[in-house]
């Protein structure tokens, strides 16, 4: 991570890096939330409708403060969300967003899994992806160990180059988790 930062970003100025979400990820998986949030923060306010970096936003906050709701988050204006009226292009990430968000209507683990399940692979992929990192921002680890498990062993992870693929293999490295 301290060569990535030294080595690379050091040389950009904050236009360049809020473009590089791949560091918000990396801060994550080394525990360093705050710096996560931060990133995928300055990464969403270039790009505005992209659901994973709100997401992984949510994550970050979640593992910080594990004792707070995501309706309290919310009430406190922590949370970031999408503009009003936009939507990720990606139909998927309409229910990873809404539970990640914890929105009434659709917040519900069952739901992102019936969205993912009979999709496209690469949905269905996603759907077990972002339930995995949801349970783990939970504190819930034996449900994320099997998402991310699934998700690894997915049909679209086994034939696809997809960096996030790669980032589902490194969760269950760093979770000690085989798959």
């Amino acid at each position: 991570m301290l060569y990535f930062h030294n080595k690379i970003c050091s040389s950009f100025n904050i236009v360049f890096t809020s473009y590089l979400w791949q560091r918000g990820i990396s801060y994550y998986y080394v525990d360093k939330f705050q710096k996560g949030s931060n990133q995928f923060r300055r990464d969403v306010s270039v790009n505005p409708i992209d659901v994973e970096e709100i997401v992984w936003d949510i994550a970050c906050i979640n593992r910080m403060f594990p004792n707070i709701t995501t309706k309290q988050q919310q009430q406190q204006s922590n949370i970031m969300s999408l503009p009003k009226g936009k939507n990720d292009r990606r139909k998927i990430m309409g229910a990873v967003y809404s539970l990640f968000r914890g929105d009434e209507s659709s917040s519900k683990e069952s739901n992102l899994a019936l969205a993912g399940n009979g999709a496209a692979a690469s949905d269905e992929f996603y759907a077990l992806f972002y339930l995995a990192l949801y349970c783990e921002s939970k504190g819930e680890d034996t449900k994320a160990e099997y998402y991310m498990k699934e998700a690894v062993s997915s049909e679209y992870a086994k034939k696809s180059s997809d960096y996030m693929v790669s980032v589902a293999k490194v969760h269950c490295n760093v979770r000690a988790w085989d798959f």
